[in-house]
């Protein structure tokens, strides 16, 4: 197993301190001495190394050496050390001695074709870069970004634990026959990011890791073949090496035989599944046509391509998903959804009509950090899920007819609420009475949204069967058979619910924020300044600051986030009253708040200066002008954050 050469150096140093505390040098001393004075025939002149070593091993030392050599977990070398017949092998550490582990190792890259005539980046140049991303029975990993090549060195790796099935087992460790009934993959996402820190989603893998277990050293070596996403899923994107080892390994291992039986006998399994489903579904969507010739227009969507091209029912991407401590209310993780980035699917080719679909497993959109409104809708979905909410996915059109998705929750009062998923803003639905008198008081909906076909989750899916498609004339009484045509919950269920079919991606859990939001919002607002200064000077202006004035602004930022959050405002009046404090009598003072999704300085200075507000502030002239700017980062789980950036200025009013 190779060892990256860093921690080589650092195992060679924590043994050069163990054999200084040993005082190894002067025992060797004494025994070569010893060895000299009763070993060496008067007819010899030298004494030979392997006399030498001999004479070290028949008197103890190496076993004592072997003996003291041991390394745990608090060591900063996430190895361990075993020793046999005095040779070193380093296996990885933290590592449970009554658990499973399976460490699986990246040894690099090759036929990354489109990336051929990449050349080597200098040091220190901002490149393309690959990151790999792993997913593992609710363990996530991800590799150190390396740069974008034909053979991209991706050396890395992971410990992954094989948690043992149901319960009373604590102490007892899983065996050959129990690892091989675990069907769960391990799903490998590989993104690249631009120099502009956009990411592509370049192949989304599942790798059936159970080969393993027919091996006697307990390893094997595999070559993955990652193919692409959308319209090139059938399209290889590049070959990753990879080795697989079982620790401890098995004492009885399993023939090849018995783990492709196995393996055929759970993908016919999940193919006559899908089978029934199918059959299923088409007759349900011949009696939902024969209800009324209408039908044949709505929007009913049963199944919908993910990012490797596999068609899945629409109601297997979404799952009940808890956020942990990550996320408070479900109101927080509207606001964290509508973070992440809104992305079509790109299309090759085509003039630009219409658009490619792609729904993307849960895994590949957290990843990417940004996907269409079907995955911010199902995910969104699945949170209010988790927060106990009665939350369904609507599919239906926007104005112009534009397809569109979204979230509807149902409360116990029959309340119904639209969540946007794009945007994190709610709204009431109150349905408008068409047999209501002319001059009868009608709500006037304030949603974005005009028909709906069909509404899902992770249980249900409804067509809708109303004479009008139109959401406000909509009832979403779903007990009502004559309004709404339900699929039978069991045959969702066969397809649908976790662990039915082999062929469903795990549902990964939320990682927590990746930036720290003091040190990231001292480091924009910095950047800003200088960018600030800089444009200033190209100007013939010079720049003073009022860190006050800065500081001031923060109360600002930090309500405007509070209110995206909770749709409530609150501390505007303190924030006028600092403000009228520190802008003196006689002068002006301006502000110009806005909002970003990603932390990079010269993208949103180049932003802000489009907006002739800003502009005015940034480039202002007069007596007396003081600028100031404030930066607050608001960090949410994966890589979302809500950035807010306010620039500002006072200067004395000249008549």
């Amino acid at each position: 197993m190779s060892l990256p050469p860093e921690k080589a150096s650092e195992l060679k140093q924590i043994i050069h301190n163990h054999l200084i505390k040993m005082n190894i040098h002067a025992k060797i001393r004494d025994v070569l001495a010893e060895t000299v004075r009763e070993d060496l025939d008067p007819g010899h002149s030298s004494l030979s190394e392997e006399d030498f070593l001999r004479a070290l091993q028949c008197r103890g030392i190496v076993d004592d050496v072997m003996k003291d050599l041991h390394f745990s977990k608090h060591l900063t070398l996430p190895y361990y050390c075993s020793v046999s017949n005095y040779c070193i092998s380093v296996l990885p550490a933290n590592m449970d001695p009554a658990r499973r582990y399976l460490y699986l190792q990246v040894l690099g890259g090759k036929a990354f074709l489109e990336h051929l005539q990449e050349p080597e980046p200098l040091p220190g140049q901002v490149c393309s870069t690959f990151t790999l991303y792993l997913h593992f029975r609710n363990q996530r990993f991800h590799s150190k970004p390396v740069p974008c090549a034909c053979e991209p060195d991706l050396q890395e790796g992971f410990l992954l634990e094989i948690h043992r099935e149901g319960l009373g087992d604590g102490s007892k460790m899983a065996d050959a026959t129990t690892m091989l009934s675990i069907c769960d993959p391990v799903h490998l996402v590989l993104i690249k990011r631009d120099t502009s820190s956009e990411t592509t989603l370049v192949s989304s893998y599942f790798l059936d890791w159970r080969t393993v277990l027919s091996s006697p050293s307990g390893k094997t070596s595999v070559a993955v073949e990652l193919l692409g996403v959308g319209s090139e899923c059938k399209v290889t994107a590049g070959v990753l090496n990879m080795s697989l080892d079982l620790y401890p390994p098995l004492s009885e291992i399993l023939s090849p035989d018995i783990i492709t039986t196995q393996q055929s006998l759970e993908r016919q399994k999940t193919a006559e599944k899908e089978r029934l489903f199918l059959v299923y579904a088409k007759q349900w969507w011949r009696e939902f046509l024969e209800i009324r010739q209408a039908n044949q227009s709505k929007l009913v969507k049963i199944f919908a391509q993910d990012e490797n091209g596999v068609n899945r029912p629409v109601c297997s991407y979404v799952r009940v998903l808890r956020a942990g401590r990550l996320l408070e209310s479900p109101r927080q993780a509207a606001r964290f959804v509508s973070l992440l980035g809104l992305e079509k699917a790109p299309v090759v080719g085509g003039g630009g009509a219409g658009k490619q679909e792609q729904w993307c497993s849960l895994l590949a959109f957290l990843c990417r950090n940004k996907g269409d409104c079907e995955d911010h809708a199902t995910l969104l979905c699945s949170l209010l899920l988790g927060f106990g909410l009665d939350a369904y996915v609507c599919v239906g059109t926007k104005p112009k007819s534009l397809a569109h998705t979204w979230v509807m929750t149902r409360g116990t009062d029959s309340t119904i609420t639209f969540w946007e998923s794009l945007t994190a803003h709610r709204y009431l639905h109150q349905a408008i009475d068409p047999d209501a008198p002319p001059l009868a008081p009608q709500p006037r909906p304030s949603y974005p949204y005009r028909t709906i076909g069909c509404v899902f989750n992770h249980r249900s899916f409804l067509a809708n069967c109303q004479p009008s498609d139109a959401v406000e004339l909509c009832s979403f009484d779903f007990h009502n058979q004559s309004q709404w045509k339900a699929m039978s919950e069991e045959a969702v269920g066969s397809v649908c619910s976790p662990g039915s079919t082999t062929s469903l991606p795990p549902l990964p859990p939320l990682c927590g924020p990746s930036l720290e939001p003091s040190a990231a919002s001292n480091q924009l607002e910095l950047e800003l300044r200088y960018l600030v200064v800089e444009h200033r000077k190209d100007l013939g202006l010079a720049t003073v600051w009022d860190d006050h004035l800065s500081y001031v602004l923060s109360s600002a930022l930090a309500a405007y986030e509070l209110e995206r959050c909770t749709g409530t405002s609150c501390g505007n009046e303190e924030f006028q009253d600092a403000v009228r404090r520190a802008v003196p009598d006689g002068h002006t003072f301006k502000g110009f708040p806005i909002h970003f999704l990603h932390h990079n300085a010269r993208r949103a200075f180049a932003t802000c200066l489009r907006s002739p507000f800003c502009d005015e502030i940034v480039c202002c002239r007069g007596d007396h002008v003081r600028l100031a700017v404030r930066v607050r980062v608001f960090a949410y789980p994966e890589s979302a954050c809500a950035v807010w950036v306010m620039f500002a200025c006072k200067y004395r009013s000249v008549l």
